[in-house]
Order: structure tokens, then sequence, then C-alpha cells
């Protein structure tokens, strides 16, 4: 799947489990629900991505852009942050890195 365009697909549901999505167009895609666990989305385009309730438990997001990504519900237990954009991001109910929930 490296540098993929999966750009405003509905993989809604689908499970990504360890996948290795280096610098992949993940933008405006419907991932609600999806399966992230310990997937590689370094780079990633997720601008506007809808990722309510998906599982991006120990996910490596360093670099990734999330800006007003919908993240409501979903699961970031011991996600890997670095340089990655929040900006304008729905965390709503969003379970965070360290266990907490956010409000």
């Amino acid at each position: 799947f490296a540098a993929a365009d999966f750009s405003g697909a509905n993989l809604s549901g689908a499970n990504l489990t360890d996948a290795q999505l280096f610098f992949a167009n993940l933008s405006g895609a419907n991932l609600s629900k999806a399966n992230f666990e310990i997937a590689t989305l370094v780079q990633a385009n997720l601008s506007g991505a809808n990722l309510t309730s998906a599982n991006l438990s120990g996910a490596h997001l360093g670099g990734a852009n999330l800006t007003s990504a919908n993240l409501s519900g979903a699961n970031l237990t011991d996600a890997i942050f670095g340089d990655t954009n929040l900006t304008d991001a729905n965390l709503t109910g969003t379970t965070m890195p360290d266990g907490s929930i956010h409000p």
C-alpha cells in the first residue's frame, strides 16, 4: 500500500491491521470503524477523513496530516505521534494515547 491513493474511498470497517501506508493519501476517506491497529501511517494524508470509532491503537502517525479529521470515539491507545497535524480535528470521546478519554 505504500504511497497509495485512497482519497475519498469508502473503507468503513476495513481491517488494515499492521498495514504499511507510508505517504498514503486517505484524505476525505470514510474510515469509520476501520482497524488500523499497529499500522504505519507515517506522513499519510488523512485530512478530512472520517475515522469515527476507528481503532488506531499502536499506530505510528508520525508526520501524518489529520487536519479536520473526525476522530470521535476513535481508539488512539499507545499511538505514536510526532509532528502529527491535528488542527481542527474532532476528538470528542477519543481514547488518547495515554488511555484518557478526550472530552
